[in-house]
């Protein structure tokens, strides 16, 4: 069978998205193109906003119109929680976001069969981690290591504990083992991630805290760069800081996910920390590390939004100084407090704090760069374009630098030479 698989969303997504590939070549199947000819056509899908749900209907229907007699099955967080829609899309597998091995049976008895099938679980009712094969594409210079599933924060504007379910940790001898698989296949660059990784192991109650996992990963991979996925501000103590600043391949590069810097606006979201919480964790990582990256995701116009609560928050993005952010309008997501309260914002109030609040984020990340000319840094680099080989620093801000050689997959170091545009340009020390 002749399969093409397209994935939307997160890196959770993207992980799993690869493991069904890897389950599906080892059982003899061929991947093809999604914009080419296949026998089926698999979309993982993402319901993280209105939006996404919208994009995953685009991309079902775009896909049954190219090939009306193939096999369309669809998996992912928005299949999960909107089990009603999919019936009017004609859809051959409808599965949702456990359970990957079964949906490789379940993908094969369809092609079979040629029958429709409908295999949803309760997400809520989830206990067990489920240990899929690590690793991806060839040719690739990162690999994530998904050591975390499931969320129970149940933020007011977010559906995914309903998708994803309760925590359900990677034990750590198998993290070990899969970190250690994926050095030997030749990656450079180890990428914690879940849907909530601050959460690993809290579901054990036997004290096991995320630090633990990552000092097992660095211990089991010593030549590869270990990578932090999104991380929730409390994760941030001494003693957190002062055992990772030890961990030489551990890159010191820090996403905190913020979403607001008003308190009265965090306190709407159902978020579990405030201001002064978030900047002691700041605080910290500048405490112990040099130069950190720090970054962060923030929402403008969550409903009741005032502008003086967010005049609150562009002050203190800016004393935060982060190094890079990504900044979205609020999307009502159905389903979700947040979405039924009566004090929305306009779309245009919406769009032009988002302008406001990217022009500081701009600033500030040009701020961050100009620290690195004279300086020499270790780069990974990943491709070539444009006639320059473009690749990342441990502290994932983008460099390139012109040469001859094929340095794809290559650490090398790079002495800065300007910060232009959003990247730092050198050349190999």
């Amino acid at each position: 069978m002749k399969i093409a698989f397209y994935t939307l969303g997160c890196k959770v997504n993207q992980y799993e998205t690869q493991a069904m590939e890897q389950m599906m070549t080892a059982r003899g199947h061929e991947l093809v193109p999604f914009e080419g000819e296949a026998d089926a056509y698999v979309i993982n899908t993402c319901s993280v906003t209105a939006v996404s749900d919208k994009k995953s209907r685009q991309m079902i229907r775009r896909a049954r119109k190219a090939a009306p007699d193939a096999i369309l099955a669809v998996c992912g967080c928005y299949a999960q929680t909107h089990p009603e829609d999919m019936a009017d899309l004609s859809i051959d597998l409808v599965a949702g976001t456990g359970d990957r091995t079964g949906f490789a049976d379940l993908l094969e008895q369809t092609w079979r069969e040629r029958q429709p099938i409908t295999a949803l679980d309760n997400a809520m009712g989830r206990r067990l981690f489920e240990v899929l094969p690590a690793g991806g594409l060839e040719g690739r210079t990162r690999a994530m290591l998904k050591v975390e599933d499931g969320c129970v924060n149940f933020c007011t504007y977010c559906i995914i504990p309903y998708a994803r379910g309760p925590i359900r940790s990677l034990p750590l001898e198998e993290a070990k083992v899969q970190a250690a698989q994926l050095a030997a296949q030749g990656y450079r660059e180890l990428v914690l991630t879940g849907i909530e990784i601050s959460s690993w192991g809290r579901e054990w109650k036997d004290g096991s805290s995320l630090i633990d996992l990552i000092e097992a990963v660095c211990q089991a991979a010593p030549d590869c760069r270990i990578r932090l996925g999104s991380l929730e501000p409390r994760t941030i103590t001494h003693e957190f800081c002062r055992r990772a600043v030890e961990l030489n391949n551990l890159c010191p590069h820090f996403h905190l996910s913020m979403q607001s810097g008003c308190d009265t606006v965090l306190q709407r979201m159902n978020r579990k920390y405030d201001t002064a919480r978030y900047y002691e964790s700041v605080r910290l990582l500048n405490q112990y590390f040099h130069c950190p990256a720090i970054t962060t995701d923030l929402i403008v116009g969550f409903p009741g939004e005032t502008e003086e609560e967010f005049v609150q928050t562009l002050d203190f993005i800016q004393k935060c100084a982060f190094s890079s952010m990504h900044i979205f309008p609020y999307s009502k997501r159905p389903g979700t407090p947040a979405a039924q309260r009566p004090d929305q914002i306009l779309n245009q109030v919406k769009e032009e704090r988002a302008h406001r609040a990217a022009a500081v984020a701009e600033a500030m990340e040009q701020r961050y760069l100009s620290r690195w000319p004279g300086e020499t840094v270790s780069v990974l680099f990943e491709e070539q374009r444009d006639g320059a080989w473009h690749g990342y620093t441990t502290r994932y801000v983008p460099v390139c630098v012109e040469s001859a050689e094929n340095l794809h997959n290559c650490l090398r170091d790079v002495h800065i030479l300007s910060a232009e545009h959003g990247t730092l340009r050198g050349e190999l020390a």
